[in-house]
């Protein structure tokens, strides 16, 4: 049953407003409160406190949202940092890597390599409120990824952060030659699969393409013309046989769930034989999820297969027609709303619900403040600017470091 982060908060709430009831005042004549209402007081007392408390002890799922580490306070009591919670703090040890040294960069990732001048976006660590993500020793991680299978699956968002994570690993192996794309490939968005193995350790990071993660349609017969495709919603990607047999297994979408990439290319959603012309995304979005839900639970062996699903990233263009970036010198210090997501609750919701255990990297609150990260005009000759992709080094990177981070706390690996 679920462990949600905010439970205890949710049931302290709670308690405060059963402890709180009292009688409306009457002014009138003063009474003494008889023995007999006495008596009936104390029951409804003692009925709030057993719910409360079972409340608070009650867990209706396994899966919930990475909390993070034990945290020992200064009076000895341990409790759970939440890591998603927190601010950006500078930080001279950062970046991770330098991007112009790492090959598997796409080069419209590296904006200090194409011309961004300021650099002090690079320098912002996530700092939680009551703990601190522990600096990775990164011979560490390799020894702990030997022999190991890591994928990645989702949007270009996803493939960023698989480019990061190749590239930190990459600072710990000595001979770089030994780190190569299983298939000779250039690292392009145009690419369904890419894997970098890291042949001195015997692992390999692969990336598979599957911005919606269910199956995209042909045309059926008899529909309007308008119709161009569909997005099936009850059969997950045809790739997804390859996803199998992983011992990390990291999920992202939503940033193609949007009408500009589906209703106004003529993709319309399907179930079935049936074609839904009027179904919304949030709607269709919740069905693929559960289609995602169903595959993981009767498909994935847990047992081996540490399953991520990270949430939706925010972006930060200055208007809806996303034709304004305006990137910032530093981190905002107000999300501006940027921490909501209709994507994101649904991830939590349908996770909260499932059978096995899937742990959510519920980023998107924390990568809200950071406006100053994004690709802007730095990118590869491209004639608009970005306020959706992330530079690299960059925000990924942190989103790594919590993955890496949880698995060597749950495998008490020293750093």
């Amino acid at each position: 049953m679920p462990e949600m982060m905010d439970s205890f908060n949710r049931t302290a709430s709670f308690n405060r407003r059963a402890m709180s009831f009292s009688s409306p005042r009457v002014h009138r004549r003063r009474w003494g409160p008889s023995p007999f209402l006495v008596f009936v007081g104390f029951l409804v007392f003692c009925f709030f406190k057993i719910i409360a408390s079972g409340y608070i002890n009650a867990s209706p799922s396994s899966n919930q949202a990475f909390d993070g580490y034990s945290d020992s306070s200064s009076n000895g009591s341990v409790g759970v940092c939440d890591v998603f919670e927190g601010s950006w703090v500078q930080d001279d040890n950062y970046p991770l890597y330098n991007a112009s040294e790492c090959p598997f960069v796409e080069q419209g990732f590296n904006c200090l390599g194409n011309g961004r001048m300021d650099k002090d976006y690079l320098k912002w660590r996530w700092k939680p409120q009551n703990c601190d993500i522990p600096r990775l020793n990164v011979q560490n991680v390799l020894e702990h990824l030997r022999g190991k299978r890591v994928v990645f699956v989702g949007d270009s968002m996803s493939r960023t952060q698989w480019e990061s994570l190749i590239c930190f690993l990459m600072t710990g192996v000595e001979d770089k030659k030994d780190v190569y794309e299983v298939n000779g490939n250039q690292i392009t968005k145009r690419i369904r699969f890419l894997g970098v193995r890291f042949s001195s350790f015997n692992f390999t990071v692969e990336f598979f393409r599957s911005v919606f993660l269910v199956q995209r349609g042909w045309v059926p017969k008899n529909v309007p013309r308008r119709v161009r495709s569909t997005l099936k919603l009850d059969k997950l990607d045809n790739n997804s046989r390859e996803w199998v047999n992983s011992d990390i297994l990291i999920f992202n979408t939503g940033q193609w769930w949007v009408p500009g990439k589906l209703f106004e290319t003529g993709c319309y959603f399907q179930v079935g034989g049936s074609l839904k012309l009027g179904m919304s995304i949030p709607t269709a979005f919740r069905l693929a999820l559960g289609t995602w839900a169903s595959w993981i639970e009767t498909t994935i062996d847990t047992n081996r297969t540490q399953v991520f699903f990270r949430t939706f990233e925010p972006s930060h263009w200055g208007n809806e027609t996303h034709r304004h970036c305006n990137v910032t010198l530093h981190p905002m210090s107000d999300t501006k709303g940027g921490d909501k997501s209709i994507f994101s609750d649904t991830i939590l919701k349908v996770v909260k619900h499932m059978t096995v255990p899937v742990t959510v990297l519920h980023v998107t609150s924390m990568s809200a403040f950071r406006s100053d990260a994004h690709v802007g005009t730095w990118s590869d000759g491209q004639p608009i600017s970005d306020c959706s992709h992330w530079c690299l080094p960059g925000v990924p990177d942190v989103w790594n470091e919590i993955v890496l981070s949880h698995m060597l706390t749950n495998h008490g690996l020293s750093r």
